[in-house]
Protein backbone atom coordinates (compact mmCIF):
# COMPACT_ATOMS: atom_id res chain seq x y z
CA UNK A 1 0.00 0.00 0.00
CA UNK A 2 2.54 2.65 0.63
CA UNK A 3 4.22 1.80 -2.35
CA UNK A 4 1.45 2.31 -3.99
CA UNK A 5 0.70 5.73 -2.42
CA UNK A 6 4.88 6.74 -3.27
CA UNK A 7 4.53 5.69 -6.80
CA UNK A 8 1.06 7.68 -7.04
CA UNK A 9 3.07 10.68 -5.30
CA UNK A 10 5.73 10.91 -7.68
CA UNK A 11 3.49 10.78 -10.46
CA UNK A 12 1.05 13.22 -9.61
CA UNK A 13 3.43 15.97 -7.85
CA UNK A 14 6.03 17.13 -10.96
CA UNK A 15 6.05 19.93 -13.03
CA UNK A 16 3.54 19.37 -15.96
CA UNK A 17 1.12 17.60 -13.85
CA UNK A 18 1.00 20.35 -11.42
CA UNK A 19 0.65 23.09 -14.24
CA UNK A 20 -1.73 21.10 -16.21
CA UNK A 21 -4.00 20.81 -12.91
CA UNK A 22 -3.58 24.55 -12.32
CA UNK A 23 -4.88 25.71 -15.57
CA UNK A 24 -7.88 22.71 -15.21
CA UNK A 25 -8.46 24.43 -12.11
CA UNK A 26 -9.04 27.65 -13.26
CA UNK A 27 -10.88 26.61 -16.52
CA UNK A 28 -12.88 25.37 -14.47
CA UNK A 29 -13.89 28.08 -12.75
CA UNK A 30 -14.40 30.37 -15.61
CA UNK A 31 -15.99 28.08 -17.70
CA UNK A 32 -18.44 27.33 -14.99
CA UNK A 33 -19.46 30.88 -14.35
CA UNK A 34 -20.50 31.38 -17.21
CA UNK A 35 -24.22 30.40 -17.86
CA UNK A 36 -25.04 27.61 -19.67
CA UNK A 37 -21.87 26.07 -20.08
CA UNK A 38 -21.84 23.33 -17.74
CA UNK A 39 -19.19 21.61 -15.52
CA UNK A 40 -19.65 18.35 -18.38
CA UNK A 41 -19.00 20.15 -21.12
CA UNK A 42 -15.69 21.86 -19.81
CA UNK A 43 -14.67 18.09 -19.04
CA UNK A 44 -15.88 16.63 -22.62
CA UNK A 45 -14.02 19.74 -24.06
CA UNK A 46 -11.07 18.95 -21.61
CA UNK A 47 -10.80 14.77 -22.32
CA UNK A 48 -9.24 14.57 -26.19
CA UNK A 49 -6.37 17.26 -24.34
CA UNK A 50 -5.46 14.36 -21.96
CA UNK A 51 -4.80 12.02 -24.38
CA UNK A 52 -1.54 12.39 -24.97
CA UNK A 53 -0.82 12.59 -20.86
CA UNK A 54 0.01 9.88 -18.95
CA UNK A 55 -2.78 8.23 -17.15
CA UNK A 56 -2.88 10.00 -13.38
CA UNK A 57 -1.90 13.64 -14.93
CA UNK A 58 -4.91 12.99 -17.63
CA UNK A 59 -7.72 12.14 -14.48
CA UNK A 60 -5.89 14.99 -12.63
CA UNK A 61 -6.18 17.84 -14.80
CA UNK A 62 -9.68 16.74 -15.24
CA UNK A 63 -10.34 16.32 -11.44
CA UNK A 64 -8.92 19.97 -11.25
CA UNK A 65 -11.65 21.20 -14.12
CA UNK A 66 -14.46 19.31 -12.16
CA UNK A 67 -13.67 20.84 -8.50
CA UNK A 68 -12.88 24.27 -10.32
CA UNK A 69 -16.55 23.94 -12.28
CA UNK A 70 -18.12 23.63 -8.76
CA UNK A 71 -16.68 27.02 -7.45
CA UNK A 72 -17.48 28.88 -10.72
CA UNK A 73 -21.01 28.02 -10.64
CA UNK A 74 -21.08 30.00 -7.91
CA UNK A 75 -19.51 33.51 -8.85
CA UNK A 76 -22.44 34.68 -11.70
CA UNK A 77 -25.01 32.79 -8.99
CA UNK A 78 -23.68 35.62 -6.58
CA UNK A 79 -22.84 38.33 -8.42
CA UNK A 80 -26.08 38.02 -11.06
CA UNK A 81 -28.33 36.00 -9.71
CA UNK A 82 -28.13 33.63 -12.38
CA UNK A 83 -26.39 30.51 -11.32
CA UNK A 84 -23.91 29.20 -13.21
CA UNK A 85 -24.39 25.53 -13.49
CA UNK A 86 -26.99 23.63 -12.36
CA UNK A 87 -25.48 22.55 -8.81
CA UNK A 88 -25.83 26.41 -8.37
CA UNK A 89 -29.24 26.99 -8.61
CA UNK A 90 -29.68 27.22 -4.14
CA UNK A 91 -26.73 29.28 -4.12
CA UNK A 92 -29.07 32.23 -5.78
CA UNK A 93 -30.91 32.59 -2.48
CA UNK A 94 -28.98 33.78 -0.46
CA UNK A 95 -26.06 34.97 -1.88
CA UNK A 96 -27.77 37.15 -4.07
CA UNK A 97 -29.55 38.98 -1.72
CA UNK A 98 -26.01 39.60 0.28
CA UNK A 99 -24.44 40.62 -2.49
CA UNK A 100 -27.56 43.10 -3.41
CA UNK A 101 -27.16 44.64 -0.17
CA UNK A 102 -23.66 45.43 -0.77
CA UNK A 103 -21.91 42.67 0.12
CA UNK A 104 -20.18 40.83 -2.59
CA UNK A 105 -16.95 40.08 -1.60
CA UNK A 106 -18.53 38.30 1.44
CA UNK A 107 -20.76 35.99 -0.46
CA UNK A 108 -18.28 35.29 -2.37
CA UNK A 109 -15.55 34.63 0.05
CA UNK A 110 -17.92 32.26 1.94
CA UNK A 111 -18.96 30.08 -1.25
CA UNK A 112 -14.77 30.15 -1.55
CA UNK A 113 -14.37 28.46 2.01
CA UNK A 114 -17.62 26.10 1.86
CA UNK A 115 -16.23 25.01 -1.46
CA UNK A 116 -13.04 23.86 -0.14
CA UNK A 117 -14.10 22.25 2.99
CA UNK A 118 -17.14 20.66 1.39
CA UNK A 119 -14.51 19.16 -1.17
CA UNK A 120 -11.86 18.40 1.78
CA UNK A 121 -14.71 16.85 3.66
CA UNK A 122 -15.74 14.34 0.50
CA UNK A 123 -11.87 13.11 -0.20
CA UNK A 124 -11.73 12.05 3.22
CA UNK A 125 -15.02 10.47 3.08
CA UNK A 126 -13.66 8.90 -0.33
CA UNK A 127 -11.08 7.68 1.07
CA UNK A 128 -12.06 5.81 4.55
CA UNK A 129 -15.56 4.94 2.69
CA UNK A 130 -15.44 4.00 -0.46
CA UNK A 131 -16.33 0.66 -0.66
CA UNK A 132 -19.12 0.20 2.10
CA UNK A 133 -20.89 3.64 0.69
CA UNK A 134 -20.43 2.02 -3.34
CA UNK A 135 -22.26 -1.28 -2.23
CA UNK A 136 -25.13 0.64 -0.51
CA UNK A 137 -25.32 3.13 -3.78
CA UNK A 138 -25.73 -0.10 -6.01
CA UNK A 139 -28.18 -1.91 -4.39
CA UNK A 140 -30.49 0.85 -4.51
CA UNK A 141 -32.88 -0.13 -7.57
CA UNK A 142 -36.23 2.15 -9.78
CA UNK A 143 -37.98 2.06 -5.93
CA UNK A 144 -35.58 3.37 -4.03
CA UNK A 145 -34.64 6.08 -6.60
CA UNK A 146 -37.94 7.01 -7.01
CA UNK A 147 -38.51 7.30 -3.45
CA UNK A 148 -35.58 9.82 -3.08
CA UNK A 149 -36.04 12.10 -6.00
CA UNK A 150 -40.20 12.33 -4.05
CA UNK A 151 -38.66 13.17 -0.31
CA UNK A 152 -36.08 15.44 -2.79
CA UNK A 153 -39.41 16.90 -4.36
CA UNK A 154 -40.77 17.56 -0.48
CA UNK A 155 -37.83 20.45 -0.69
CA UNK A 156 -40.74 22.56 -2.65
CA UNK A 157 -42.45 23.09 0.93
CA UNK A 158 -39.74 24.84 1.78
CA UNK A 159 -39.11 26.80 -1.37
CA UNK A 160 -42.69 28.34 -1.77
CA UNK A 161 -42.14 31.82 -0.86
CA UNK A 162 -44.62 33.40 1.06
CA UNK A 163 -48.19 31.36 -0.79
CA UNK A 164 -47.96 27.83 -0.50
CA UNK A 165 -50.36 27.50 -3.02
CA UNK A 166 -48.57 29.50 -5.23
CA UNK A 167 -45.24 27.60 -4.70
CA UNK A 168 -46.53 23.90 -4.85
CA UNK A 169 -48.13 25.48 -8.63
CA UNK A 170 -45.21 26.57 -9.49
CA UNK A 171 -43.26 22.90 -8.78
CA UNK A 172 -46.71 21.31 -10.73
CA UNK A 173 -46.04 23.42 -13.71
CA UNK A 174 -42.18 22.32 -13.61
CA UNK A 175 -43.09 18.67 -13.51
CA UNK A 176 -45.41 19.58 -16.15
CA UNK A 177 -42.61 21.33 -18.34
CA UNK A 178 -40.44 17.87 -17.35
CA UNK A 179 -43.13 16.28 -19.36
CA UNK A 180 -43.13 17.48 -23.21
CA UNK A 181 -41.21 15.68 -25.72
CA UNK A 182 -39.84 12.82 -26.08
CA UNK A 183 -40.85 9.59 -23.42
CA UNK A 184 -37.80 9.24 -21.96
CA UNK A 185 -37.94 5.68 -22.37
CA UNK A 186 -40.07 4.65 -25.17
CA UNK A 187 -39.12 8.01 -27.15
CA UNK A 188 -43.01 8.63 -28.06
CA UNK A 189 -43.75 12.46 -28.68
CA UNK A 190 -46.10 13.85 -26.17
CA UNK A 191 -47.52 17.40 -25.33
CA UNK A 192 -45.84 18.94 -28.25
CA UNK A 193 -49.10 20.16 -30.01
CA UNK A 194 -47.50 19.71 -33.38
CA UNK A 195 -45.34 22.23 -33.12
CA UNK A 196 -41.73 21.61 -34.13
CA UNK A 197 -40.54 24.17 -31.55
CA UNK A 198 -40.95 21.50 -28.99
CA UNK A 199 -40.84 18.04 -30.36
CA UNK A 200 -37.11 17.58 -29.04
CA UNK A 201 -38.80 18.43 -25.40
CA UNK A 202 -37.79 21.65 -23.26
CA UNK A 203 -33.90 21.03 -22.58
CA UNK A 204 -33.58 21.46 -19.17
CA UNK A 205 -30.67 24.61 -18.97
CA UNK A 206 -32.67 26.17 -21.32
CA UNK A 207 -35.64 26.39 -18.42
CA UNK A 208 -32.84 27.16 -15.74
CA UNK A 209 -30.90 29.77 -17.94
CA UNK A 210 -34.34 31.58 -18.77
CA UNK A 211 -36.10 31.41 -15.38
CA UNK A 212 -33.18 32.75 -13.70
CA UNK A 213 -31.09 34.84 -16.49
CA UNK A 214 -33.44 36.35 -18.88
CA UNK A 215 -36.23 36.93 -16.15
CA UNK A 216 -33.41 38.70 -13.98
CA UNK A 217 -32.06 40.66 -16.72
CA UNK A 218 -35.21 41.66 -17.66
CA UNK A 219 -36.23 42.92 -14.00
CA UNK A 220 -33.05 44.93 -14.13
CA UNK A 221 -33.85 46.59 -17.18
CA UNK A 222 -37.45 48.56 -15.75
CA UNK A 223 -36.42 51.50 -15.06
CA UNK A 224 -34.69 53.33 -18.50
CA UNK A 225 -33.49 56.00 -15.82
CA UNK A 226 -31.50 54.00 -14.39
CA UNK A 227 -29.61 52.64 -17.37
CA UNK A 228 -29.27 55.91 -18.69
CA UNK A 229 -27.33 56.96 -15.62
CA UNK A 230 -25.00 54.25 -16.03
CA UNK A 231 -25.97 52.49 -13.09
CA UNK A 232 -24.28 49.03 -11.62
CA UNK A 233 -25.67 45.85 -11.37
CA UNK A 234 -24.40 46.21 -7.86
CA UNK A 235 -23.92 49.27 -6.08
CA UNK A 236 -21.18 48.70 -3.84
CA UNK A 237 -17.37 49.15 -2.84
CA UNK A 238 -14.98 46.45 -3.39
CA UNK A 239 -13.67 44.62 -0.21
CA UNK A 240 -12.82 40.98 0.08
CA UNK A 241 -12.12 40.13 4.27
CA UNK A 242 -11.48 35.78 3.28
CA UNK A 243 -9.91 35.69 7.00
CA UNK A 244 -13.16 37.10 8.25
CA UNK A 245 -15.45 34.45 5.86
CA UNK A 246 -13.76 31.39 6.77
CA UNK A 247 -14.45 32.69 10.62
CA UNK A 248 -18.17 32.52 9.48
CA UNK A 249 -17.99 29.29 7.90
CA UNK A 250 -16.29 27.25 10.39
CA UNK A 251 -18.52 28.77 13.39
CA UNK A 252 -21.33 26.60 11.55
CA UNK A 253 -19.63 23.08 11.80
CA UNK A 254 -22.69 20.99 11.90
CA UNK A 255 -24.07 22.70 8.65
CA UNK A 256 -21.03 22.21 7.07
CA UNK A 257 -20.44 18.45 8.08
CA UNK A 258 -24.10 17.69 7.58
CA UNK A 259 -24.25 19.22 3.99
CA UNK A 260 -20.87 17.96 2.99
CA UNK A 261 -21.98 14.45 3.67
CA UNK A 262 -25.52 15.09 2.34
CA UNK A 263 -23.97 15.94 -1.26
CA UNK A 264 -21.16 12.88 -0.36
CA UNK A 265 -24.42 10.51 0.00
CA UNK A 266 -26.17 12.14 -3.32
CA UNK A 267 -23.10 11.87 -5.43
CA UNK A 268 -22.70 8.15 -4.67
CA UNK A 269 -26.19 7.36 -5.84
CA UNK A 270 -25.86 7.14 -10.16
CA UNK A 271 -27.38 9.95 -11.62
CA UNK A 272 -28.11 12.31 -8.73
CA UNK A 273 -25.78 14.92 -9.05
CA UNK A 274 -25.05 18.46 -7.73
CA UNK A 275 -28.25 19.87 -8.32
CA UNK A 276 -30.23 17.61 -6.34
CA UNK A 277 -27.27 17.86 -3.46
CA UNK A 278 -27.10 21.56 -3.62
CA UNK A 279 -31.03 22.05 -3.07
CA UNK A 280 -31.27 19.32 -0.44
CA UNK A 281 -28.44 20.00 1.53
CA UNK A 282 -30.19 24.06 1.87
CA UNK A 283 -33.29 22.62 2.41
CA UNK A 284 -32.05 20.33 5.24
CA UNK A 285 -30.07 23.17 6.86
CA UNK A 286 -32.96 25.97 6.45
CA UNK A 287 -35.35 22.75 8.45
CA UNK A 288 -32.03 22.62 11.60
CA UNK A 289 -31.18 26.67 11.79
CA UNK A 290 -32.39 28.12 14.89
CA UNK A 291 -33.16 31.26 12.50
CA UNK A 292 -34.99 29.56 9.42
CA UNK A 293 -36.68 32.99 8.26
CA UNK A 294 -33.26 34.53 7.74
CA UNK A 295 -32.72 32.16 4.76
CA UNK A 296 -33.85 33.57 1.31
CA UNK A 297 -32.47 37.45 3.00
CA UNK A 298 -29.22 36.75 2.83
CA UNK A 299 -27.77 34.26 4.92
CA UNK A 300 -24.57 32.81 5.57
CA UNK A 301 -25.88 29.32 6.56
CA UNK A 302 -27.77 28.71 3.14
CA UNK A 303 -24.68 30.04 1.53
CA UNK A 304 -22.67 27.48 3.12
CA UNK A 305 -24.88 24.51 2.95
CA UNK A 306 -25.79 24.57 -0.85
CA UNK A 307 -22.01 25.45 -1.77
CA UNK A 308 -20.22 22.33 0.44
CA UNK A 309 -23.43 20.10 -0.35
CA UNK A 310 -22.47 20.61 -4.23
CA UNK A 311 -18.98 20.48 -3.82
CA UNK A 312 -19.05 17.71 -2.08
CA UNK A 313 -20.60 15.42 -4.64
CA UNK A 314 -17.49 15.53 -6.36
CA UNK A 315 -15.84 12.75 -3.94
CA UNK A 316 -19.11 10.98 -3.72
CA UNK A 317 -19.65 10.53 -7.80
CA UNK A 318 -15.80 8.64 -7.11
CA UNK A 319 -17.11 5.83 -4.68
CA UNK A 320 -19.07 4.03 -7.21
CA UNK A 321 -16.62 4.46 -10.08
CA UNK A 322 -13.29 3.40 -8.27
CA UNK A 323 -15.21 0.24 -5.84
CA UNK A 324 -17.05 -1.03 -8.70
CA UNK A 325 -16.73 0.68 -12.05
CA UNK A 326 -20.10 2.44 -12.20
CA UNK A 327 -20.45 6.02 -12.62
CA UNK A 328 -21.92 8.11 -10.52
CA UNK A 329 -22.96 11.06 -13.26
CA UNK A 330 -22.30 12.35 -16.59
CA UNK A 331 -18.99 13.91 -15.57
CA UNK A 332 -17.62 10.39 -13.52
CA UNK A 333 -18.55 8.34 -17.10
CA UNK A 334 -16.28 11.22 -18.61
CA UNK A 335 -13.48 9.80 -15.95
CA UNK A 336 -13.84 6.68 -16.77
CA UNK A 337 -13.36 6.75 -20.65
CA UNK A 338 -10.40 8.97 -19.86
CA UNK A 339 -8.68 5.76 -17.71
CA UNK A 340 -10.22 3.26 -20.16
CA UNK A 341 -8.35 5.21 -23.02
CA UNK A 342 -5.03 4.61 -20.97
CA UNK A 343 -5.87 0.95 -21.44
CA UNK A 344 -6.84 0.88 -17.35
CA UNK A 345 -9.59 -1.45 -16.60
CA UNK A 346 -12.55 -0.04 -14.66
CA UNK A 347 -14.76 -2.83 -11.67
CA UNK A 348 -14.22 -3.89 -8.49
CA UNK A 349 -10.14 -4.49 -9.32
CA UNK A 350 -9.37 -1.27 -10.36
CA UNK A 351 -8.11 -0.45 -6.64
CA UNK A 352 -6.07 -3.40 -6.77
CA UNK A 353 -4.81 -3.63 -10.12
CA UNK A 354 -3.92 -0.18 -10.28
CA UNK A 355 -3.13 1.27 -6.82
CA UNK A 356 -1.05 3.94 -7.92
CA UNK A 357 -3.23 5.89 -10.06
CA UNK A 358 -6.48 5.12 -7.35
CA UNK A 359 -4.22 6.78 -4.78
CA UNK A 360 -2.88 9.75 -6.75
CA UNK A 361 -6.49 10.43 -8.27
CA UNK A 362 -7.20 10.48 -3.81
CA UNK A 363 -4.43 13.17 -3.54
CA UNK A 364 -5.52 15.04 -6.77
CA UNK A 365 -8.30 15.76 -5.19
CA UNK A 366 -6.53 17.37 -2.01
CA UNK A 367 -4.26 19.13 -4.31
CA UNK A 368 -7.02 20.43 -6.70
CA UNK A 369 -9.40 21.56 -3.33
CA UNK A 370 -6.34 23.52 -2.51
CA UNK A 371 -5.90 25.10 -6.19
CA UNK A 372 -9.01 25.68 -6.39
CA UNK A 373 -8.84 27.63 -3.05
CA UNK A 374 -5.53 29.65 -3.80
CA UNK A 375 -7.07 30.27 -7.52
CA UNK A 376 -10.35 31.57 -6.27
CA UNK A 377 -8.72 34.03 -3.32
CA UNK A 378 -6.43 35.19 -5.64
CA UNK A 379 -8.60 36.60 -8.47
CA UNK A 380 -12.14 37.05 -6.62
CA UNK A 381 -11.32 40.93 -6.79
CA UNK A 382 -11.83 40.77 -10.50
CA UNK A 383 -14.74 39.05 -10.22
CA UNK A 384 -15.82 41.49 -8.17
CA UNK A 385 -15.32 44.41 -10.26
CA UNK A 386 -18.22 42.89 -12.63
CA UNK A 387 -20.10 44.94 -9.96
CA UNK A 388 -19.28 48.39 -10.55
CA UNK A 389 -20.03 47.63 -14.55
CA UNK A 390 -22.61 49.74 -15.74
CA UNK A 391 -26.42 47.85 -16.36
CA UNK A 392 -26.09 49.26 -20.08
CA UNK A 393 -22.93 46.85 -20.90
CA UNK A 394 -23.88 44.17 -18.48
CA UNK A 395 -26.88 43.32 -19.32
CA UNK A 396 -26.44 42.61 -22.98
CA UNK A 397 -23.21 40.93 -22.43
CA UNK A 398 -25.08 38.26 -20.33
CA UNK A 399 -27.77 38.00 -22.57
CA UNK A 400 -25.47 37.49 -25.36
CA UNK A 401 -23.80 34.32 -23.34
CA UNK A 402 -27.28 33.07 -22.32
CA UNK A 403 -27.84 33.15 -26.18
CA UNK A 404 -24.66 31.35 -27.31
CA UNK A 405 -24.94 28.89 -23.99
CA UNK A 406 -28.26 27.74 -25.42
CA UNK A 407 -27.57 27.88 -29.07
CA UNK A 408 -24.56 25.70 -27.98
CA UNK A 409 -26.85 23.10 -26.44
CA UNK A 410 -27.83 21.24 -29.17
CA UNK A 411 -26.74 23.29 -31.86
CA UNK A 412 -30.68 24.44 -32.75
CA UNK A 413 -31.91 27.53 -33.00
CA UNK A 414 -35.13 26.95 -31.89
CA UNK A 415 -33.79 26.49 -28.66
CA UNK A 416 -33.23 30.29 -28.45
CA UNK A 417 -36.38 30.91 -29.26
CA UNK A 418 -37.48 28.68 -26.39
CA UNK A 419 -35.13 30.54 -23.90
CA UNK A 420 -36.82 33.91 -24.66
CA UNK A 421 -40.35 32.39 -24.08
CA UNK A 422 -39.66 30.51 -20.87
CA UNK A 423 -37.71 34.04 -19.94
CA UNK A 424 -40.67 36.31 -20.50
CA UNK A 425 -42.66 33.67 -18.89
CA UNK A 426 -40.68 33.37 -15.95
CA UNK A 427 -40.72 37.17 -15.60
CA UNK A 428 -44.41 37.29 -15.48
CA UNK A 429 -44.46 34.78 -13.17
CA UNK A 430 -42.11 36.27 -10.34
CA UNK A 431 -43.57 40.11 -11.04
CA UNK A 432 -47.17 37.99 -9.94
CA UNK A 433 -44.63 37.07 -6.71
CA UNK A 434 -44.48 33.19 -7.87
CA UNK A 435 -40.73 31.57 -6.54
CA UNK A 436 -39.35 30.00 -9.51
CA UNK A 437 -37.24 27.81 -7.46
CA UNK A 438 -39.81 25.08 -7.11
CA UNK A 439 -40.43 25.79 -11.11
CA UNK A 440 -37.27 24.50 -11.57
CA UNK A 441 -36.68 21.42 -9.38
CA UNK A 442 -39.88 20.11 -10.86
CA UNK A 443 -38.19 20.76 -14.61
CA UNK A 444 -34.45 19.01 -12.81
CA UNK A 445 -36.51 16.28 -10.86
CA UNK A 446 -39.37 15.47 -13.00
CA UNK A 447 -37.74 12.95 -15.57
CA UNK A 448 -35.81 11.06 -12.79
CA UNK A 449 -38.62 10.44 -10.95
CA UNK A 450 -41.09 9.36 -14.04
CA UNK A 451 -38.01 7.45 -15.30
CA UNK A 452 -37.95 5.46 -12.30
CA UNK A 453 -41.21 5.06 -11.25
CA UNK A 454 -41.97 2.95 -14.89
CA UNK A 455 -38.89 1.06 -14.84
CA UNK A 456 -39.72 0.05 -11.23
CA UNK A 457 -43.43 -0.96 -12.05
CA UNK A 458 -41.74 -2.58 -14.95
CA UNK A 459 -39.78 -4.91 -13.07
CA UNK A 460 -42.96 -5.69 -11.22
CA UNK A 461 -45.50 -4.18 -10.91
CA UNK A 462 -46.55 -5.02 -7.46
CA UNK A 463 -46.90 -1.10 -6.37
CA UNK A 464 -46.53 -2.44 -2.21
CA UNK A 465 -42.59 -2.72 -2.80
CA UNK A 466 -42.43 0.83 -2.52
CA UNK A 467 -43.35 0.35 1.24
CA UNK A 468 -41.97 -3.32 1.72
CA UNK A 469 -38.46 -2.10 0.29
CA UNK A 470 -36.45 -1.17 3.58
CA UNK A 471 -34.52 1.53 1.63
CA UNK A 472 -37.92 2.88 0.09
CA UNK A 473 -39.82 3.45 2.94
CA UNK A 474 -37.36 4.52 5.02
CA UNK A 475 -37.20 7.65 2.47
CA UNK A 476 -41.35 8.21 2.00
CA UNK A 477 -41.60 8.26 5.55
CA UNK A 478 -38.58 11.12 5.78
CA UNK A 479 -40.61 12.86 2.77
CA UNK A 480 -43.93 12.35 4.93
CA UNK A 481 -41.84 14.05 8.04
CA UNK A 482 -40.42 16.89 6.09
CA UNK A 483 -43.62 18.08 4.89
CA UNK A 484 -45.50 17.74 8.33
CA UNK A 485 -42.72 19.56 9.44
CA UNK A 486 -43.07 21.91 6.81
CA UNK A 487 -46.72 22.52 7.30
CA UNK A 488 -46.18 23.52 10.91
CA UNK A 489 -43.65 25.95 10.36
CA UNK A 490 -45.77 27.16 7.86
CA UNK A 491 -48.53 27.45 10.92
CA UNK A 492 -46.27 28.79 13.58
CA UNK A 493 -45.40 31.65 11.13
CA UNK A 494 -48.70 32.24 10.32
CA UNK A 495 -49.51 32.61 14.11
CA UNK A 496 -46.82 34.47 15.25
CA UNK A 497 -47.98 36.99 12.27
CA UNK A 498 -51.04 37.02 13.85
CA UNK A 499 -50.36 37.75 17.34
CA UNK A 500 -47.90 40.69 16.14
CA UNK A 501 -50.83 42.42 13.65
Amino acid sequence: MMEAILSGAEQLFNLPTLLTMLVGVTAGVIAAAIPGFTITMAIVLTLPLTFTMPPLQGVATMLAVYIGGYTGGMISAALLGIPGTPSAVATTFDAFPMARRGEPGRALAIGIWASFFGTLISSIVLILAAPPLALIAVKLGAWEYFSLVIFALTIVASLVGRSMIRGLLAGMLGLLIATVGADPLMGVTRFTFDLNLLSAGIPFLVVLIGIFAVSQLLSEVENPEQIKQGKALIASRITFHPLSALHEVVMHPINLVRSSLVGVFIGAVPGAGGSIANLLAYDQAKRGSRTPEAFGTGCSEGVVASESGNSATSGGGLIPLIALGIPGSAVDAVLMASLMVHGIGIGPRLILDHADTVYGMFMAMFLAGAMMLIVCLLSMRLFLKVTNVPKSIIVPVVMTCCLVGAFTLNNRVTDIYLLLGIGVFGYILAKLDYPLAPLVLGVILGPIAETNLRRALMTDDNWTLFFTRPVSLALLALAVISVILAIRYRMKQRHQAAALG
